[in-house]
């Protein structure tokens, strides 16, 4: 079976990269999360925040913005004590931060889904790598997210961040055309 290769060397970046990875999300829950974890990652190894994830789920309540936009100050402190995530205070103040803007966005589009799919037209972007070292860190699409993003005063999501996020939630297919995965969701997604 061909995979993407950076997921080859470890069990869960397999199971991630076989089950998750570039699947078309539509679940709120799901994209806070996944907003959450790769800020979280930035200037680090996914491998170690996918490691850390359950934790996450647990400090940050399941990743349910309404309980996440009201940490408080303790709060703040006890996520600072806890080893199992990533315990950087600007990160964790950013994700408090971002779930207040996340919340916004519902408010105005009723969902964060509606908002993120209307920048593809509400169909993901399907390209057609044959080597990794072709799939871009950022692109003209992830500067457009990021931009809008900040302007609506989140934090800690640069374009590349952002094209991470795209490439995990199914907005981008970036599997390359020989993976498995690939032929699955191109089928699904045509």
């Amino acid at each position: 079976m061909i995979r993407c290769g950076w997921c080859e060397h470890d069990e869960l970046y397999i199971k991630y990269h076989d089950e998750e990875w570039g699947k078309p999300v539509h679940d709120d829950i799901i994209f806070f999360e996944f907003l959450v974890l790769e800020s979280a990652q930035a200037g680090l190894n996914w491998l170690l925040v996918l490691k850390k994830r359950e934790n996450y789920r647990k400090a940050y309540d399941n990743f349910d913005p309404e309980i996440v936009s009201k940490y408080s100050a303790i709060k703040i402190n006890e996520l600072l004590k806890n080893p199992g995530i990533i315990r950087n205070r600007l990160k964790i103040k950013s994700s408090i931060n971002n779930a207040k803007k996340f919340l916004e966005i519902r408010k105005e589009f009723i969902s964060f889904n509606n908002y993120i799919w209307q920048f593809t037209n509400n169909k993901p972007v399907i390209n057609s790598w044959q080597e990794l070292s072709e799939i871009p860190a950022r692109t003209e699409l992830s500067d457009i997210i990021s931009k809008d993003l900040k302007k609506r005063g989140f934090t800690f999501l640069g374009s590349t961040i952002i094209y991470s996020f795209l490439q995990a939630t199914g907005i981008v297919n970036d599997h390359i055309v020989d993976c498995f995965r690939y032929k699955e969701l191109d089928e699904i997604l045509r």
